[in-house]
């Protein structure tokens, strides 16, 4: 595979240009991005001096021949200068065939013959399907070549596109196998295909998991509203156990908290990871700016609540505190171009430390009782994943096994066990193999070794020798398995293997546990609405009052760097949105419940609370002009 290391390190699973029959060059079906006759429509985006490129054609000439016009393959130029020399001039030869209606005649031959491609050879073919040489040599050099690579190479990098070939099924990514049969499978669709497409088109949509989210929360709403509540409640309040010992006695809704939830901030301490190696926080003054604009977010509401209760009702500061990264970073997502990419960038980030400072509350400002023995033990199994870490050690299951340990040991010891997931973050190891050249020599070799036998099967005839049952086979495929495992380092393992389960599942499975409340307000109760008044008013005005003024102060005395391309109405808009709390925010709820502390009034204040920012916050974004002025100065 051909790769260009200046595409962004994020990857697109959508396709964010559509097929375009005026612009693209199209084979087969109607030649337009229509959905008529059960089309498959595969954008590709191709290096014409790319071996792999030329090796997969191979694949979709005979997908062709299985499929006929039903597959419309759609071609868009990504030459590699790096890897290829001269791509991006072969790019231009079959541009300027194309101006004479040709160009698949000049790419079908281009990937007949052997680089290097000598220009004089491009010419002499060109001469011999008739072209006009003059108009064909001026378009060669002209803009009216170049442009058309340049933006498809543009757009390619905009997708994610690091390396040639790169598909698009459908609009939908391809990360399949390019054998034949597995093109097939997945371009025909099965039952079990279809599904697993239509997952994948889902899991693309900007607002998926806070859509998932919220349908969760209605549910649960729904449920606790309704004649099925005695069912809801006796469901979120049944036990269960694991072993004898009466420590992992747990309620539905505890094991949701305490053990879902250390697997959603496992992914949170991966994500912070991952952002500090080569992401938003990777620089030192952009870094500051999300971290010091969450703690604003966090006094400035708890600055609020307090202002407005006293006594014992005060435990419940921390309840406005929370942001909720899957409906923030969802409504942002389906606000589309009015929010800029640097903006979205600062609030993912500013989510993640958020959720760590809530974390870290709920360890130190609501454990139950301590209890020493058990902390050190917590302290000894924290001990040897650092040891872990230190040693080198790339295998997951021992993290996962000591994790376990302290998972166990901090419930047991008092302190919320969520802090496990953060822990195990901090200490997977995040560097690869320090060399990729031994890894894909071992990949090429078993490659190499199968091609070879399936070769010297064929020429003996023995077409019905199953290559899968030759020692070969398994040599060849541990080998495979090895390498492309090697080349994640444990924590982008965990991250790919543990993100999809928390956004689909974990959180919504916590929303449901803790958002089904009575929608009846008792404010009868004395201070029932200066708690009430507070949790709303601490996450509609407390949280984008406190992360704008931390922000402006952190850039004003130069600790901080603001983002580029923002305007200050947009930047306080998506302040405003980080008013959004639910999961970590109904937690705390739960945990700050005390006499005084009804978690039923706390949580519709949250849900209220919670709407009122959003509709606030995508009001002010909607309205306001788009622009492209700093931020703060």
């Amino acid at each position: 595979m051909a790769n260009d290391n200046s595409a962004p390190a994020s990857v697109a699973l959508r396709l964010q240009r559509p097929i375009d029959a005026a612009r693209d060059h199209i084979r087969g079906g109607v030649g337009t991005a229509g959905t008529a006759g059960g089309e498959v429509r595969v954008v590709a985006y191709i290096d014409l001096l790319c071996p792999y490129c030329q090796r997969l054609r191979q694949v979709m000439l005979r997908l062709r021949e299985a499929l006929g016009d039903r597959l419309v393959y759609v071609f868009r130029h990504f030459p590699n200068e790096r890897a290829h020399p001269g791509a991006e001039r072969i790019s231009r030869a079959a541009e300027a065939a194309g101006r004479q209606g040709l160009f698949w005649e000049m790419h079908d031959w281009i990937f007949d013959r052997q680089p290097p491609i000598a220009e004089n050879e491009v010419g002499e073919f060109a001469r011999s399907l008739g072209l006009d040489m003059v108009q064909f040599a001026a378009d060669w050099d002209s803009e009216d070549t170049r442009r058309p690579v340049a933006e498809d190479l543009a757009d390619g990098r905009r997708n994610g596109v690091t390396g040639t070939p790169t598909l698009f099924v459908d609009g939908i990514r391809y990360d399949g196998a390019w054998d034949f049969y597995s093109m097939l499978e997945a371009f025909q669709r099965p039952i079990a295909a279809r599904v697993k497409h239509s997952a994948r088109v889902f899991a693309s949509l900007p607002a998926s998991a806070g859509l998932v989210l919220l349908l969760a929360a209605v549910l649960a709403l729904v449920c606790a509203n309704s004649p099925v509540r005695p069912l809801y409640q006796a469901f979120i309040q049944s036990s269960f156990s694991l072993g004898q010992s009466g420590k992992l006695t747990l309620t539905v809704a505890e094991w949701c908290s305490e053990g879902l939830l250390a697997i959603f901030f496992l992914v949170v301490g991966l994500e912070i990871l991952r952002e500090t190696r080569a992401g938003a926080l990777s620089e030192g003054r952009a870094a500051a700016l999300p971290a010091i604009a969450a703690l604003g977010g966090v006094l400035a509401p708890t600055a609020i609540y307090l202002s407005l209760n006293h006594g014992p009702a005060a435990q419940g500061w921390s309840i406005p505190t929370a942001t909720d990264i899957a409906f923030t970073l969802g409504i942002l997502a389906v606000l589309g171009d009015r929010v800029p990419a640097a903006l979205r960038v600062f609030v993912a980030a500013l989510a993640v430390v958020d959720d760590v400072l809530s974390v870290a509350t709920l360890a130190i400002f609501y454990p139950r009782e301590f209890h020493l023995v058990w902390l050190m033990v917590s302290a000894g199994a924290t001990a040897l994943l650092f040891t872990l870490n230190r040693w080198r050690v790339y295998a997951t299951w021992p993290y996962v096994l000591v994790t376990g340990l302290l998972w166990f040991s901090l419930h047991a010891s008092g302190v919320h066990a969520a802090l496990a997931g953060v822990a195990l973050a901090l200490f997977l190891p995040t560097q690869p193999a320090p060399a990729v050249g031994p890894l894909l020599a071992q990949a090429a070799t078993a490659l190499a070794a199968l091609s070879h036998a399936e070769n010297e099967a064929r020429q003996a005839g023995a077409e019905a020798l199953s290559l899968r049952q030759e020692p070969i086979w398994d040599w060849a495929s541990r080998n495979l398995s090895a390498a492309s495992h090697r080349l994640l380092s444990p924590a982008d393992r965990a991250e790919r293997a543990v993100s999809p389960w928390g956004a689909y599942v974990i959180l919504p499975l916590f929303a449901f546990s803790a958002t089904g409340v009575r929608l009846a307000i008792d404010l009868s109760r004395p201070g029932s609405v200066r708690i009430f008044a507070g949790v709303i008013l601490g996450l509609v005005i407390g949280k984008p009052l406190g992360i704008v003024l931390a922000s402006a102060i952190a850039v004003k005395l130069r600790a901080a760097k603001a983002p580029e391309g923002v305007t200050a109405r947009q930047f306080i808009g998506a302040a405003c949105l980080c008013g959004v709390a639910d999961t970590v925010a109904l937690l705390m709820a739960d945990r700050a419940a005390s006499a005084w502390l009804d978690p039923d009034l706390t949580k519709i204040a949250v849900l209220i609370g919670s709407a009122l920012a959003a509709v606030l916050g995508t009001v002010i974004l909607v309205t306001g002009p788009r622009g492209a002025a700093r931020t703060i100065e």
